[in-house]
């Protein structure tokens, strides 16, 4: 009895040991397949930073050909964004509407 019980006991930890393997082989494939989605992020992340300073660059260029101040229009954008971001919704409701109407008369 004693080597039956062994054997299988042995069995029983080669079972265990090839399921351990095919889970280590499944967390390798979703591992490299992670790797790869994120080699793909990190250039599709970069081309869009790329398009985005052209961009920038293209539209500080015709506010300047249009005789507006394209620095200080992005510089007050900021400001206002972080005033929003400090305040609730309430908060900022018609004031919003009012800086909102005084930027487009000012242009």
């Amino acid at each position: 009895m004693g080597l039956g019980s062994t054997a299988k006991k042995i069995q029983t930890l080669s079972d265990r040991a090839e399921a351990m393997y095919k889970q280590v082989k499944k967390l390798q494939q979703r591992i490299t397949g992670l790797e790869e989605e994120m080699d793909e992020t990190h250039t599709t992340v970069t081309r869009m930073d790329h398009q985005l300073t052209e961009q920038r660059a293209l539209l500080l260029a015709i506010a300047d050909e249009q005789g507006l101040d394209g620095e200080q229009i992005l510089a007050d954008a900021a400001i206002d964004e972080a005033e929003h971001d400090g305040t609730t919704e309430a908060d900022d409701g018609p004031a919003a509407a009012e800086d909102g109407a005084t930027d487009a008369t000012a242009e």
